[in-house]
């Protein structure tokens, strides 16, 4: 059964955000190149995050956004200096939002509307500036505050503080499956958000509700 959910908490890249945008930006750089380098980018992204989690040696996403970019074009064999990467770093601050995002969050309307995320929040920042999302979401969380990445509880226990709502009155929105687990292994109500029909992973607990799209979210919490 479904909580009494108080407060809904969104993923910002990946689900609000598409990371995938990028390749567009990439292909201008490096032709027939932008999808294979905008994925391996993305990849490696994640993994940094992870890897510097274990280790306990934090760096904020945007140094860890710019290490997997160099990375990911020295793997494909492209040359990325300094204007290149600082071009394609300026091109992550403009991140395209999903086609759906705006009307769906309109429906929503009626909840508290949050963000939690591992981008920094300058990063945060100059993503819903650019795709006219200003005031929709407040607070803004970033990982910045606890200086460790998800799917860590410190992170999830975050955001409960933050809004000051008992974790299991949060609903929490995520297209990552591990961090919708990690989330739901924290205690909040969870909603995997599936565009891409994804299998999801063997970690030992599911999702609340899985949803293809954002805007079936609506009738998810009405109960319609």
């Amino acid at each position: 059964m479904k909580p009494e959910i108080k407060a809904l908490v969104f993923d910002a890249y990946g689900t609000l955000f598409d990371p995938y945008s990028l390749r567009s930006a990439c292909d201008e750089w490096f032709p027939n190149c932008g999808s294979n380098l905008s994925r391996l980018w993305r990849a490696k992204q994640l993994e940094y995050t992870w890897l510097r989690s274990l280790m306990g040696h934090y760096e904020d996403f945007w140094r860890i956004t710019e290490s997997s970019l160099v990375f990911a074009c020295r793997s494909l064999g492209l040359q990325c200096g300094p204007e290149v990467c600082g071009r394609l770093l300026d091109a992550y601050l403009a991140i395209e939002p999903y086609p759906e995002v705006r009307e769906a969050l309109s429906t929503l309307s009626n909840f508290p509307l949050a963000i939690l995320s591992n981008g920094t929040p300058q990063m945060l920042h100059a993503a819903l500036q650019k795709a006219g999302l200003e005031g929709v979401f407040s607070p803004v969380i970033s990982v910045d505050e606890v200086k460790t990445y998800k799917p860590s509880p410190r992170v999830y226990r975050l955001a409960a503080e933050k809004l000051d709502v008992d974790r299991y009155a949060i609903g929490f929105i995520s297209s990552n499956y591990w961090d919708v687990i990690g989330a739901k292994a924290f205690g909040f109500w969870t909603c995997w958000m599936n565009r891409s029909a994804a299998q999801p992973d063997e970690l030992g607990l599911k999702p609340d509700v899985t949803v293809g799209a954002l805007k079936e979210l609506t009738n998810v919490l009405s109960g319609a």
